[in-house]
């Protein structure tokens, strides 16, 4: 278990490596200065200092797959400014990490509301952990859905994850209204998945967001058989403030069982295509879904609350 909570504490600008020491020279020492002639009453003022990580998660390049904001507390925070954090972000989710005693504890907020499991978010965290925090793999977050563990996989970061498999619905006239197109095959678990024939079928749907917001689920995944991987994807959470998710980990504990028993393997390759897109390599492993994914770091910085 690694002990980033002490780091956290050390002089500004040094908290999470040594790197910020050219910071504290060469930026922030003279913008102190300037801060103190200019507004003399705000540097009276005690604020929280969190270091905070913009990660492209579930992708190989920057700018590609899904960005997430990744906060390392020192400290409890109120819910509320949590929330207004994650607005302020407008990012899919924001991850928020705290210590609690020997171990880590993660909460995901869209910009409108917190969610219970969030993978591309977690695999964010877990980077953002290993490459800044020196901490070490595997790692286990409690969260609300339970410990999720992270491990390393080569080049790659792998969640482990509740399976979410779906059951059978039969009524499809309301999701084919919302998408715009009948599906083939609609499941439901915490998020309807409706199965369509062929990949360019996914990708033309345009669906009725308000439609889609006032289904009876947090979200609707769209999938059919890739060409050069397992399966391909799409998401949409309109009511989660989420018109579409670029790529969304936790879809995939209802996806990966699904193919897994359809194209009868348990291991998976797949893309979710979003006009971002990402690459997910997936294992059903009995009441678990394994989810790999590499993570490119974009922005590093600090929130002051």
């Amino acid at each position: 278990m690694c002990s980033f909570s002490q780091r956290l504490q050390q002089e500004p600008l040094s908290q999470i490596r040594t790197f910020a020491a050219f910071c504290k020279k060469a930026f922030c020492l003279p913008l102190c200065f300037l801060r103190f002639l200019l507004f003399p009453d705000f540097c009276t003022v005690s604020r929280v200092k969190v270091p905070y990580f913009h990660v492209d998660a579930f992708a190989s390049e920057m700018f590609r797959g899904n960005p997430a904001g990744v906060c390392l507390l020192p400290e409890e925070v109120a819910d509320a400014t949590l929330q207004r954090i994650a607005f302020e972000n407008n990012l899919s989710e924001t991850a928020f990490v705290l210590p609690q005693g020997e171990e880590l504890a993660i909460r995901w907020f869209t910009p409108t509301v917190e969610v219970d499991l969030c993978g591309h978010a977690t695999l964010a965290a877990a980077h953002v952990l290993v490459t800044e925090a020196r901490c070490h793999a595997p790692i286990r977050f409690l969260s609300a859905s339970g410990m999720l563990g992270v491990s390393r996989e080569g080049d790659q970061l792998e969640l482990d994850f509740p399976a979410r498999p779906g059951e059978s619905v039969a009524e499809k006239g309301a999701l084919a209204a919302a998408l715009g197109a009948p599906p083939r095959e609609v499941l439901k678990a915490q998020d309807y998945l409706c199965v369509y024939d062929r990949p360019e079928d996914v990708a033309a749907l345009r669906p009725d967001l308000a439609a889609v917001a006032a289904l009876d689920a947090r979200g609707v995944i769209v999938t059919a058989p890739g060409e050069d991987c397992d399966f391909v994807s799409r998401f949409f959470a309109p009511g989660c403030g989420i018109p579409e998710d670029p790529v969304t980990g936790s879809a995939h504990c209802t996806l990966a069982p699904y193919w897994a028993g359809r194209l009868g393997k348990n291991v998976l390759f797949a893309r979710q295509v979003s006009a971002r897109g990402g690459e997910l390599w997936c294992r059903v492993a009995d009441d678990r879904v394994k989810i790999g994914g590499r993570c490119v770091t974009y922005l590093r910085g600090e929130i002051f609350i």
